[in-house]
């Protein structure tokens, strides 16, 4: 991986286990194992974020339900086959252990990448603006993430007539969202949507 992959998708965590890792996959013999790191927002709720993490930093840390850790990774997105469907799973993919004086900021994220999806601009019931948008983020080997990220504000109003295939820089964070899924007329789910919660934009 280049440089400028390297820094075109860095993220930075700060916050507790709160599942053991499971083995996921593995790569080249190299073991990856998944949990998932609650991580507090200003306002004191929770986001309870998926990471993924190799075998070697397991061995290195003690990285077990209840660890208090602060790491620096990728924001990354791969398919699942879910039935016949194929559906996009998030994952903070974990490169680093960092050792921190409290005074980092527990989540943070920056993107370099292209809009891959046409903006979807929308006012809620009390009148706030927020716009929806997907963007790539090119990796090593041809590959590309593919990260949803929610604008506010003025920041919505900024980005909601970007065409497909413009640039764009964000900064912000990681947010976890549960929400209501109707499956049937008798069926309601819960579930759990991960995406970037922008602060700043550069163009």
């Amino acid at each position: 991986m280049n440089y400028e992959q390297m820094n075109n998708n860095k993220v930075t965590l700060s916050g507790t286990i709160v599942e053991e890792p499971k083995f996921s996959h593995e790569v080249f013999g190299e073991a990856f194992f998944e949990s998932k790191i609650a991580v507090p927002r200003l306002s004191e709720q929770l986001d309870i974020l998926p990471i993924t993490i190799s075998e070697h930093l397991l061995k290195d840390y003690n990285i077990s339900s209840g660890s208090v850790v602060s790491c620096t990774g990728q924001f990354r997105s791969y398919n699942k086959l879910d039935g016949e469907k194929s559906k996009l799973m998030l994952t903070v993919f974990i490169r680093e252990i960092i050792e921190t004086n409290g005074e980092i900021f527990p989540n943070e994220i920056e993107l370099s990448g292209f809009i891959c999806k046409s903006p979807m601009y929308r006012t809620t019931p009390f009148k706030r603006e927020i716009c929806d948008m997907l963007v790539a983020v090119n990796r090593a080997y041809n590959k590309s993430d593919y990260i949803p990220c929610i604008a506010w504000g003025r920041n919505a109003r900024f980005v909601k007539n970007m065409q497909v295939g413009e640039s764009v820089q964000v900064v912000g964070r990681i947010q976890s969202r549960e929400y209501q899924k109707q499956i049937d007329e008798n069926t309601t789910i819960t579930k759990t949507a991960y995406e970037v919660s922008i602060s700043r934009i550069v163009v």
